[in-house]
């Protein structure tokens, strides 16, 4: 792990956001995508005229992880507020490949190591989304996941 958890040894591709509008951005520090995924997102934030603030990992979530059995701290992807209409809304949003929104299977020929280590990430993800939800309820936010569907 390098600076601020970039993994040299990564799949994802990763990097630091330079903003184009960088008076919409709230944050603090520099911005660091972990994958092309978000990557992409914060572009669409940054060049949407509909959104009027945005961040990028700025609100930690205390929340119960389950696997290991004790408490931890969320890091949400982004926080963005957007006018829509004459309403501005307010968001929580993870970026996930699609693939990761969905409870593990086991299909035949699934190494045993690969199948816990989805499962084991299910449960981590479902702890952290269920304790976003409630944090976005209590705030007036709504929290949701994109996935690749979303941002194609």
């Amino acid at each position: 792990m390098g600076l601020l958890g970039l993994n040299k040894n990564s799949k994802f591709k990763q990097g630091y956001y330079k903003c184009i509008n960088p008076i919409k951005y709230i944050g603090k520090g520099p911005i660091v995508y972990r994958s092309g995924l978000e990557l992409k997102f914060m572009l669409w934030c940054d060049k949407t005229d509909t959104i009027i603030k945005w961040s990028s990992e700025s609100i930690v979530i205390p929340y119960y992880d389950s696997v290991q059995h004790k408490d931890r701290k969320y890091y949400v992807d982004n926080y963005v507020e957007i006018l829509e209409g004459d309403i501005t809304k307010k968001y929580l949003i993870e970026i996930k490949p699609h693939k990761q929104t969905l409870q593990p299977v086991t299909t035949k020929g699934k190494r045993k190591a690969s199948l816990l280590y989805e499962q084991l990430q299910w449960v981590n993800n479902t702890d952290k989304w269920k304790f976003a939800k409630e944090f976005a309820k209590k705030h007036g936010m709504e929290f949701i996941i994109i996935t690749e569907k979303e941002l194609n």
